[in-house]
């Protein structure tokens, strides 16, 4: 290969990266609007055919599995099965701080996102309001997501979410014990329950509780090799001049 041909080789790989790049970010940004405006047979429409969510430590798996959480179980709890806007509700969901990892074959993808959500009941709402969900609250959580590549089309694989806090809007996230707690039965001993609850080990207590969230992408200096222990060892040697 000429050296021009090996230069337009790796331009192409670029391009082709920052599309599917920028594809994804759109397949998620669409994923917070649909939720925002209870639609969710344009949420399901996103996944693949076996695409799955984690949810407060539960699995809905297929596409059954991803109406009944975002159908069965959010629009019935929120809008009493209407699809949205409704009058006098707020369920506003910011996808932020993408990082997008795409594999070297361009069939599949990961993606980290951090979630914000605004929601709650206006006065002239509160003739009806579930039990459960304050008036008003925040909450925020970690997308650590798998995406896949289907007959050319980037979908949702295993859209994996990790609530970190949740806040009544009042009171703040300091005085607030989340409102949703883990998944302890499935489907369909529990209607609305996922398909499968995680291992104990992956089990996700909810706020004031924290975990970790494992990053998805290499280190943007140190790469793939970065690994904590070696990173302070270094540092140390750094400090001694050894």
């Amino acid at each position: 290969m000429s050296d021009t041909e090996a230069r337009l080789a790796a331009l192409e790989k670029s391009v082709h990266r920052l599309e599917d790049e920028a594809a994804i970010q759109r397949l998620q940004m669409a994923y917070g609007y649909y939720i925002d405006y209870n639609r969710p047979e344009e949420v399901a429409g996103l996944f693949a055919e076996d695409g799955a969510v984690v949810f407060l430590s539960g699995e809905y798996v297929g596409p059954e599995g991803v109406m009944r959480l975002y159908g069965t179980w959010f629009q019935n709890l929120f809008t009493r099965g209407r699809r949205g806007p409704v009058h006098g509700l707020l369920l506003d969901h910011f996808q932020l701080q993408p990082v997008i990892t795409v594999a070297e074959d361009r069939k599949t993808a990961k993606g980290r996102f951090r979630g914000m959500l605004a929601g709650g009941w206006h006065d002239e709402a509160m003739d009806w309001k579930p039990e459960g969900p304050p008036q008003q609250f925040w909450e925020a959580g970690i997308y650590e997501n798998d995406y896949v590549r289907e007959n050319g089309v980037w979908k949702i694989k295993r859209l994996n979410y990790l609530m970190q806090w949740q806040g009544d809007y009042e009171t703040g996230w300091a005085k607030t014990t989340a409102h949703l707690q883990p998944a302890t039965e499935t489907y369909p001993d529990n209607p609305l329950g996922p398909d499968r609850i995680l291992p104990k080990e992956e089990w996700r207590t909810t706020w004031p509780n924290r975990h970790p969230v494992e990053m998805s992408f290499a280190h943007p200096v140190l790469g793939e090799a970065f690994k904590v222990g070696h990173f302070t060892e270094m540092m140390v040697k750094d400090e001694y001049g050894n």
